[in-house]
């Protein structure tokens, strides 16, 4: 396994990172798709015995059961100082007013009750999940800036917004001598290229690690066209990602399934290597279900695609309108 450090912080990660999303409970707050935590674990070894130190989750995957399963886990098979624990805050599965976004508040909440959840004393990257327009930024930042000063937060990071936002974020920390975020979690794949055009270029500016979320579209790109999945068929969030341009889309998802054959490789490989090859990313974040899943992405990093290849790949996107923004 490399390791490459996030961003212009002295924090080494995993050339890959785990996405926790799908470990949780479904008959609690999870989704129909997600794994119990006795189906869960295996992966969560299988990738702590691979090399991987870097772990990402939220406080609303699950209501909060991702965070607990993680926790147990990384507890009983790592040492706390040898792993990354990434989390999120912004969503909350409670409803009521002072429940959703980036309110001191919100945050002070939900930070002591990720810490309690994941059974450790600090989180190692603590990420804003969501733009807040309801919040003023000086009071997010803020008191993001108050848990790093307490100990309870080691890095800030921030997800899922437009450069604007990002830049002004970065530019608020730096004029008030606050924390400023060292990582970006975006939306990023050969479906969803948006990114470049603004916010890839203000990270490399910026010095800020990308560690992007759904490097295989949801699965899209890992399978024929024609097939479809439980997750597909029931991930609401997923079916608004991708509207309209389907045209293109087919023949990228085309394109990765001649080229993985010709290679005699999984689609998922293909597809993965792809976002490695870009030397602004970090860490793809990549979420496992199924035994061969993160052999795949393991196997990914060995991938080096050819001028034509990535030619084949990218020559059919069209620009889509953002999504995910909101």
């Amino acid at each position: 396994m490399r390791y490459l450090n996030l961003g212009r912080s002295g924090l080494q990660v995993s050339r890959l990172c785990l996405g926790c999303m799908s470990f949780g409970d479904a008959a609690n707050g999870g989704s129909p798709w997600v794994l119990d935590e006795t189906a869960s674990r295996p992966f969560l070894k299988q990738a702590l015995d691979a090399g991987i130190n870097f772990f990402d989750t939220a406080n609303a995957y699950s209501a909060g059961a991702s965070e607990e399963i993680v926790g147990r886990a990384l507890l009983e098979y790592a040492r706390r100082d040898d792993v990354v624990i990434a989390t999120k805050v912004f969503f909350d599965a409670q409803p009521g007013p002072n429940r959703v976004g980036l309110s001191r508040k919100s945050i002070l909440r939900e930070v002591d009750a990720s810490l309690r959840r994941l059974g450790t004393d600090y989180i190692d990257l603590y990420q804003i999940h969501r733009w807040d327009d309801r919040t003023p930024l000086e009071e997010t930042l803020e008191t993001l800036h108050d848990l790093v000063r307490a100990g309870k937060v080691r890095y800030l990071g921030a997800s899922t917004m437009y450069a604007w936002q990002f830049a002004k974020a970065l530019y608020t920390a730096d004029r008030h001598g606050w924390t400023r975020f060292v990582s970006m979690q975006n939306h990023y794949n050969l479906l969803y290229r948006e990114e470049e055009r603004e916010m890839m270029g203000l990270c490399r500016a910026e010095g800020i690690g990308i560690i992007p979320w759904s490097p295989l579209a949801r699965g899209r790109l890992g399978r024929p066209w024609q097939e479809s999945s439980l997750r597909m068929d029931t991930d609401q969030i997923a079916k608004g990602l991708y509207l309209g341009g389907e045209d293109a889309d087919r023949a990228i998802v085309d394109a990765v399934g001649r080229i993985a054959e010709a290679r005699g490789v999984s689609r998922a490989q293909i597809a993965l290597a792809w976002v490695l090859k870009n030397p602004l990313i970090t860490a793809p974040i990549i979420g496992t279900t199924k035994p061969h899943h993160l052999g795949e992405a393991l196997a990914a990093m060995d991938i080096v695609l050819t001028d034509d290849e990535i030619q084949a790949l990218e020559q059919p996107y069209r620009a889509r309108p953002m999504t995910g923004a909101r």
